[in-house]
């Protein structure tokens, strides 16, 4: 294989895996939009609310991390590895929103609440490393 297919090639799996990377972040942000009240950008956007923007945040962080380690675990199998990136990511975004709802029954800490509150709140710190975590904890699940 010369260097130009081997760049062509590389540079493909490249394109493929951020699409697929990016496809699950859009997904990840409107998953977590629908387990938060209102519109999560507009909250972000026009009332520039931070618990919004960090659980969000903390969200797509988390999803990059399983997309990443999806890519490392995938040993250069590029079909094999852009569905096993699809599939944990998807689960790890399922894993993230059962999580905000136990935390919101279990322990009491209410998305609908922190993101109604315009200063950051201890809650959503909370929130925010669990999503992190979470991520992290399948990331190496997958690996």
């Amino acid at each position: 294989m010369t260097l130009l297919e081997t760049l062509a090639r590389g540079s493909g799996a490249i394109a493929a895996y951020a699409a697929v990377g990016v496809a699950l972040l859009i997904i990840g942000f409107y998953v977590i939009d629908l387990a938060t009240p209102g519109k999560l950008s507009s909250i972000i956007r026009t009332e520039r609310n931070p618990n919004a923007t960090l659980l969000a945040t903390s969200a797509m962080v988390a999803v990059g991390l399983i997309v990443a380690a999806s890519i490392w675990s995938s040993g250069g199998r590029l079909v094999e590895g852009l569905a096993g990136t699809a599939v944990f990511g998807l689960v790890g975004i399922v894993v993230q929103t059962v999580a905000m709802m136990v935390f919101d029954k279990v322990v009491g800490i209410s998305v609908r609440d922190l993101v109604k509150e315009p200063e950051v709140q201890p809650g959503t710190r909370l929130l925010a490393a669990t999503h992190v975590a979470i991520g992290l904890i399948t990331a190496v699940a997958v690996i």
